[in-house]
């Protein structure tokens, strides 16, 4: 039987909120350029930056993909991100826009977008990781060609909530629910990723659909992106409790329409939901898919 509780008390929320500004001048890091903004890790060559640093390439043969991260690092966020991805044949293919801590009981919230075969739509794949543990997928189509054109893809993550957006409308919220044991990011720092790979043992139905190589190179491109966010920097957050009004985003909460607008997500285009895999868990379904909240 589901627990009730009311999370989403103002005075409860003001105070939690508090609790993880930590003292600083403020600051936050807002839309940018990606020649100032992140770092080409891998790929050799493979990843490219254009036009001034308004635009990123991400290529995968197959000899290696490539991929890139945020010079800085952020506790608290709200990170958007424009993809176009893979168009035509991208069966195996990963495309990945996520955040992600370091050290072995790292935390993480990922977007993963799994490819297809020409004419068949794109898995958006989702997952939370908290202390070095998943486990949380929840799988979506989307309600657009995200091969044809940028879409966004957002990510807020502030003390209260975890919340996926796709052009702006919520698919998937993750609550903290902390006092009831269940673990939540908001203790490390995280930077943003993101990444193109082979994944053709698992991606495109269940690794039954291999990566031809014959289509490569696959290129998935990048812009727009911005982090509203509070820099992590030797041990101290660039947010000030003094600067409320700038950090609105921290204490931001789904309204009943943007309640709506995720439960249309969830009800027209969720394909996978591990709170309703009962063969997954047979011992039981994780904690947090038991306990609900009330506005």
């Amino acid at each position: 039987m589901a627990t009730s509780f009311a999370y989403y008390n103002s005075n409860a929320m003001v105070v939690l909120v508090m609790t993880y500004l930590a003292i600083g001048s403020f600051m936050v890091a807002f839309a940018g350029n990606f020649n100032r903004d992140v770092d080409v890790t891998w790929g050799d060559g493979r990843a490219k930056i254009l036009d001034h640093g308004k635009l990123l390439f991400l290529s995968l043969d197959n000899a290696s993909g490539s991929g890139f991260q945020s010079k800085n690092e952020y506790l608290f966020g709200k990170i958007d991100m424009q993809i176009k991805l893979v168009p035509n044949n991208s069966a195996g293919t990963v495309t990945t826009f996520y955040l992600r801590s370091q050290g072995s009981s790292w935390d993480e919230i990922d977007f993963e977008f799994l490819g297809n075969l020409s004419g068949d739509p794109y898995i958006v794949h989702t997952n939370v990781y908290t202390q070095g543990k998943g486990a949380r997928e929840q799988q979506f189509y989307l309600w657009f060609n995200p091969t044809t054109d940028f879409h966004t893809y957002s990510v807020l993550w502030n003390p209260g909530h975890i919340v996926f957006y796709a052009d702006g409308r919520p698919i998937r919220e993750f609550k903290n629910l902390d006092s009831f044991g269940i673990p939540y990011p908001m203790n490390q720092p995280m930077r943003v990723y993101s990444s193109i790979w082979n994944a053709d043992d698992w991606a495109t139905r269940g690794g039954l659909v291999k990566t031809d190589w014959t289509q490569a190179p696959f290129t998935a491109s990048f812009r727009r992106f911005s982090a509203n966010a509070c820099i992590w920097s030797n041990g101290v957050s660039s947010c000030s409790s003094s600067n409320a009004a700038n950090n609105a985003w921290l204490s931001d909460e789904l309204d009943s329409a943007a309640q709506r607008r995720l439960k249309w997500a969830q009800k027209n285009y969720m394909i996978y939901d591990y709170c309703t895999d009962t063969k997954r868990f047979p011992q039981g379904l994780p904690l947090e898919c038991n306990v609900t909240t009330k506005a």
